[in-house]
């Protein structure tokens, strides 16, 4: 499971994240004894099922099959996300084989001895750019699984610039995740919402990009302090022995390599750096053209895989192209095993027919509650819900058309009900471990689960005062009215 070059899962990571999600999962199982089943009527709308309010009933039938537990992570391959897992899965398994070829070529190394020269001197400036560029590709775009190609890529930066793998993930996938929920346009969570809350499309701006610049100064400041912290003292990382051999070998001034191919490096990291502008080029393209958004994996597969192997063979690196690609798709070949089982908590929760009582317990709270209660109510459903269904668009099509009357018949606001829905949806990407893609991320690193989550939490905690904070003050000052 261990590789040199390239992308690699370390065993620690992997057994520690099948042992929770393990857990995880016969937990769900359990519950579906606990709670009764039950289920709405439910409605096509934009091709997607949304729940008709007040049509719940008890279904009389409890308690999902305990062998089916334990197949759930194969049920998955063909149940109604199995088309989004296996692109999901074939995604990664292409960015691991592409890394592992550029990283063997030197020109990884290459890029960051350059990036490293150039913003020596200014790495924090660097540092608050990155946060920025990925919080808004977040925010207005929506664009959060397709970031994933260039985590590695801020991950070996920050090695090269003194850091350590986490403040890499924190400048790049922890702050796509971020700025997902910080949104300002974002297509999937916000403009759905609003559309089935009844509210003009994307209106409300002005208040969404005081709650981003927030957010952007959160996040900036928590890596500023951590990076500076490391920087100083390297073994204060709880993650220094686990990326020691990276960090030595991408740290400032470290010597190239593959010297003998470095006159054509450069030419490399210009086709390989084309290949990156049409990836992003295209995800922009999405948000203007949704029929483009909807196969955008698959696109930017193609365009990573072709830009990686023609750069590759440019380089004249010496090594056999086909069996590095090989090799680095087997160093991230076991972190599909916890996609499938991130995914089958939602599947056994969904077929033992309990979500649908859940969501109706819920509601039935919320209408009984003042305003201010019940925004912070609906703020928790939505987050209790994200740890069941990643997908935001698919949770808006479950949650709003319930959430938006009763909001209305305890005082608030479409508005107010769709940004407590955002940050529902939004921050705990990055938290819960039945989200594949913070699984699929942290697969990409030499980081567990258990570690990624002790150092985030604290200012998950804070993120998650500072967003009842602000709903409340969206209540108090009639946020839509």
């Amino acid at each position: 499971m261990e590789n040199n070059s390239g992308i690699q899962i370390s065993k620690k990571s992997f057994f520690s994240s099948v042992a929770i999600l393990f857990v995880l999962m016969m937990a769900a199982g359990i519950l579906t004894y606990v709670i009764p089943a039950g289920s709405f009527e439910k409605i096509l709308v934009d091709g997607k099922e949304a729940i008709v309010p007040g049509t719940f009933a008890f279904s009389g039938e409890g308690g999902y099959p305990v062998w089916r537990w334990f197949t759930a992570p194969v049920e998955v391959l063909w149940s109604s996300d199995a088309v989004t897992v296996i692109s999901i899965i074939l995604f990664i398994f292409i960015i691991g084989g592409t890394f592992c070829v550029l990283d063997k070529s030197g020109m990884l190394k290459y890029i960051m001895n350059g990036l490293v020269k150039r913003f020596e001197n200014s790495k924090y400036k660097l540092m608050a750019v990155l946060v920025l560029f990925f919080m808004l590709f977040g925010s207005v775009f929506g664009i959060f699984e397709e970031l994933v190609a260039l985590v590695p890529i801020v991950i070996l930066l920050s090695y090269a610039l003194g850091w350590d793998s986490l403040t890499g993930l924190g400048m790049s996938a922890l702050a796509a995740g971020f700025g997902f929920a910080a949104a300002t346009l974002n297509p999937f969570t916000l403009g759905i919402a609003q559309q089935l809350a009844g509210v003009p499309a994307f209106s409300g701006l002005p208040f969404r990009i005081a709650v981003f610049a927030i957010c952007y100064g959160m996040l900036y400041s928590f890596l500023y302090h951590y990076a500076h912290k490391i920087e100083k003292d390297p073994a204060k990382s709880s993650v220094y022995e686990e990326d020691k051999s990276q960090r030595e070998k991408y740290a400032s001034g470290a010597a190239i390599e593959t010297l003998a191919n470095e006159q054509y490096l450069g030419r490399t990291v210009k086709i390989f750096g084309t290949a990156l502008a049409l990836v992003i080029a295209y995800v922009v393209c999405g948000f203007f053209v949704p029929a483009l958004s909807s196969v955008s994996l698959p696109v930017m597969a193609v365009f990573f895989l072709a830009g990686g192997l023609i750069a590759a063979k440019e380089s004249r690196y010496g090594g056999r192209i086909g069996k590095d690609f090989v090799s680095g798709v087997g160093g991230i070949a076991p972190s599909a095993l916890l996609i499938l089982m991130a995914m089958s908590v939602k599947l056994i929760i969904s077929n033992g027919g309990i979500m649908d009582t859940i969501l109706y317990y819920a509601s039935e709270k919320v209408s009984q509650m003042g305003p201010y209660a019940a925004i912070l109510m609906i703020f928790g459903l939505v987050l209790m819900l994200n740890f069941f269904v990643g997908s935001g668009s698919a949770k808006a099509f479950l949650l709003i058309p319930i959430i938006a009357p009763l909001a209305e018949l305890v005082g608030l606001t479409g508005q107010m009900a769709c940004q407590a829905f955002c940050f529902g949806d939004g921050f705990t990407n990055m938290l819960y471990p039945t989200n594949p893609l913070l699984m699929i991320t942290l697969g990409v690193t030499v980081v567990s689960y258990t570690k990624w989550f002790k150092w985030t939490i604290g200012l998950q905690l804070a993120m998650l005062a500072v967003n009842a904070a602000i709903l409340m003050l969206a209540v108090f000052i009639g946020y839509g009215a």
